[in-house]
C-alpha cells in the first residue's frame, strides 16, 4: 500500500463489494417484477455480506453495540445490512418516481416550504443514515424545487453507474467531490436557489478531524464540511429520511442554522459546537432507528 493510499480514511481505501451484473439483474427483477418479488433476495444478498465482509461485520457489531447499549448479535448484525440493502433497493423505485408505493411521513416539511417561498437557496445537512433519496423524491411533490447532492462516487462506482442509467436525468443533479471545481459548482447551486445535500460524518482525507463525545466514546469527524457550509451563507436544514420497515419512511427536516447566523469564518470553539451540534443530532436519531446509520467503518478512537 502507498503512503497516499494509507493516508487516505478507511471507508476509502476497502474496495467495492459486489458484481456489476448482479445489480443490473436486481434491478431488472425490482423493475420488471416488482418490488416484493426483489425484496425476497435480499436476505441471501445480506447473508453473504455478512459472511464474508470481515471488517464491516465487525464494525457493525461495535456500532450497534453502543446504539442499542447493549451486546450486539449476529441478528442485530444482519438486521443492518437488511436495512442498508432496502434503502439502496428502494433507491431503484424513488429515481423511477413511483413514490405511491411507499408510505412516505414527513414531519416539518412547513420549514422546507418556508425557505423554498424565499427562493434563496438551502443546504440540506445529512449523513448515511436511511435514503437520501426519498428526500429528493419527496421534494418532487414541489415543481419549483430542485435537489442536488454532494457526492464522493469513487467507492462505490458499480452501484452508481448501474443507478444512473436507470434515471440518467438525474445524474446532472449529483455534485462529485474531489474535483476542482467542485465548491464553484455548490455556490452556484445555491445562488440559483437550489437545495444542495451534504453529508458530514465522513472525511475525504486526513483532512482535519474534531473529536467529539458519540454514542459514549470519542470518535473522529470531518471539519471541512462545516468550514464549507460557513462559506456558502446559506440556510442550513438537517434532513434524514429512516427506513421503517414495509413501506414507510420517516422524512425529518430540522432547522439546523439561519440564514447569517454561522459567521463566514468562525472561531476553533465555534466549529467545534457546530460540528457537536450536528454530532448530537446523529446520535438521537441513531438510538430511535440505529440499523439506519450505515457507517461500517470503526470511527471509535
Amino acid at each position: 500500500m502507498s503512503v497516499i493510499e494509507a493516508q487516505r480514511p478507511e471507508w476509502l481505501r476497502r474496495k467495492e463489494r459486489g458484481s456489476t451484473s448482479v445489480i443490473r439483474l436486481m434491478v431488472g427483477i425490482a423493475l420488471g417484477l416488482g418490488r416484493p418479488v426483489a425484496r425476497l433476495i435480499l436476505p441471501v444478498i445480506c447473508a453473504y455480506f455478512v459472511l464474508f465482509s470481515i471488517e464491516s461485520r465487525r464494525a457493525s457489531a461495535q456500532y450497534l453495540a453502543r446504539a442499542l447499549n447493549r451486546r450486539s448479535t449476529i441478528l442485530d448484525v444482519f438486521r443492518h445490512y437488511h436495512t442498508f440493502a432496502s434503502c439502496v433497493l428502494d433507491r431503484v423505485f424513488f429515481l423511477k418516481n413511483r413514490t405511491g408505493e411507499f408510505d412516505l411521513r414527513i414531519h416539518g416539511e412547513e420549514i422546507m416550504t418556508d425557505i423554498l417561498a424565499s427562493g434563496g437557496g438551502c443546504i440540506l445537512l445529512g449523513a448515511h443514515m436511511g435514503s437520501f433519496e426519498v428526500l429528493r423524491a419527496a421534494g418532487r411533490k414541489h415543481p419549483n424545487l430542485r435537489v442536488n447532492m454532494v457526492m464522493y462516487e469513487e467507492n462505490a462506482q458499480k452501484v452508481s453507474a448501474v443507478l444512473n442509467a436507470v434515471a440518467p436525468e438525474l445524474a446532472k443533479d449529483v455534485i462529485s467531490l474531489g474535483r476542482a471545481d467542485s465548491l464553484i459548482t455548490i455556490q452556484r447551486c445555491l445562488e440559483d436557489g437550489h437545495f444542495v445535500g451534504m453529508l458530514a460524518d465522513r472525511s475525504l482525507s486526513n483532512e482535519r478531524q474534531c473529536a467529539q463525545s458519540f454514542l459514549g466514546a470519542p470518535a473522529d469527524f470531518p471539519v471541512n464540511p462545516f468550514r464549507m457550509i460557513a462559506i456558502m451563507q446559506k440556510p442550513v436544514v438537517l434532513a434524514v429520511g429512516i427506513y421503517r420497515g414495509g413501506r414507510r419512511y420517516d422524512i425529518h427536516f430540522e432547522r439546523f442554522a439561519d440564514l447569517g447566523e454561522i459567521p463566514r469564518r468562525p472561531d476553533p470553539d465555534a466549529l467545534q459546537g457546530l460540528i457537536g451540534r450536528y454530532v448530537a443530532r446523529l446520535e438521537h436519531y441513531c438510538r430511535i432507528a440505529p440499523h439506519n446509520w450505515f457507517n461500517f467503518y470503526n470511527i471509535w478512537r
